[in-house]
């Protein structure tokens, strides 16, 4: 779906992205995971052929970019930077006017598809209020519809969720799920680690303009091989397994080891209270802080 090959964007002295070589595949829910300002939206933007490129290759859906655009972009939605759209008129009529321009599809199904959009982004009672009245989180909402209205293969959204309250966040989320279960791969830049951690099935993490990782989220949340255990009685444990104990964040015990069962049932025989036992899994925001982590170590080796 999108590949990109040693791309790179200096503006002037600065190098804004740095050697990136993404692949997003048929199927993913990718997460694209930065702080602001890590080049995230340069990458985008040059994905899409909106910013040129110093070096570098990207192909979008099998094309080559920007040369490929014609045939790639009208199967792609996107949201970019924030939505535009024209304030005096309403979110319906903008877009018509964006379908009219192309950006859709065929006339006859025109009105279907925009009714069919806001209802998608919560937006079916205000449709026809001027988008000036919008909140930020509306206008969002809006510009996602216009990512909708041609029915993508591929939905390329930078911080989509920007604006909205938790519930809109909600919403969204399971919008994105419900695109994704109809066959549409999602492209998702964000630096919001709860929800990419919720949403996500692969993810690359862009550090100071460089893909410091690239994989998985099952792999990178596997087993660690060891086993957290919940209790009480982390004294009485302690001395039950003596120098197992890796770790100990008041009554959370990190255990050396992956059989739960064998641990537990060593536990309750001895009379240690367990509230709660499993599998040790890093959160990604452990994965994506030990990935800078050791980026940032390279660049001052």
């Amino acid at each position: 779906m999108i590949r990109t090959t040693a791309l790179t964007k200096r503006y002037g002295a600065i190098l804004a992205v740095d050697g990136v070589s993404l692949d997003v595949r048929a199927g993913d829910i990718y997460g694209f995971l930065g702080a602001n300002g890590s080049g995230k939206t340069t990458t985008v933007r040059m994905i899409l052929g909106l910013v040129l490129a110093t070096s570098g290759e990207v192909q979008l859906l099998g094309q080559q970019m920007p040369k490929g655009g014609r045939t790639a972009l009208p199967q792609v939605g996107a949201l970019v930077e924030g939505p535009a759209a024209y304030g005096h008129l309403s979110g319906r009529a903008n877009l018509a006017l964006l379908d009219a321009m192309g950006q859709g599809g065929v006339r006859r199904t025109r009105t279907r598809r925009i009714d069919d959009v806001l209802e998608q982004v919560g937006l079916a009672e205000v449709g026809r209020r001027p988008v000036k009245a919008y909140s930020l989180g509306m206008r969002q909402r809006l510009g996602l519809g216009a990512a909708l209205l041609r029915q993508p293969r591929l939905l390329v959204l930078d911080e989509p969720t920007n604006g909205l309250d938790p519930q809109g966040i909600r919403e969204i989320r399971e919008l994105l799920l419900h695109l994704h279960a109809r066959g549409t791969t999602v492209f998702l830049s964000s630096h919001l680690l709860a929800e990419v951690e919720q949403l996500c099935t692969r993810v690359g993490v862009l550090d100071r303009g460089r893909l410091v990782l690239q994989e998985d989220l099952a792999n990178l949340q596997a087993p660690t091989g060891r086993t957290v255990v919940h209790t009480p009685d982390h004294d009485r444990a302690r001395a039950l397994l003596d120098g197992r104990i890796e770790h100990r964040d008041g009554d959370r015990l990190v255990i050396r080891g992956a059989d739960a069962a064998e641990l537990n049932a060593l536990l309750v025989a001895d009379g240690v209270r367990v509230t709660e036992l499993g599998p040790e899994r890093r959160t990604l925001e452990q994965v994506v802080l030990a990935a800078t982590d050791t980026a940032t170590g390279q660049v001052g080796a």
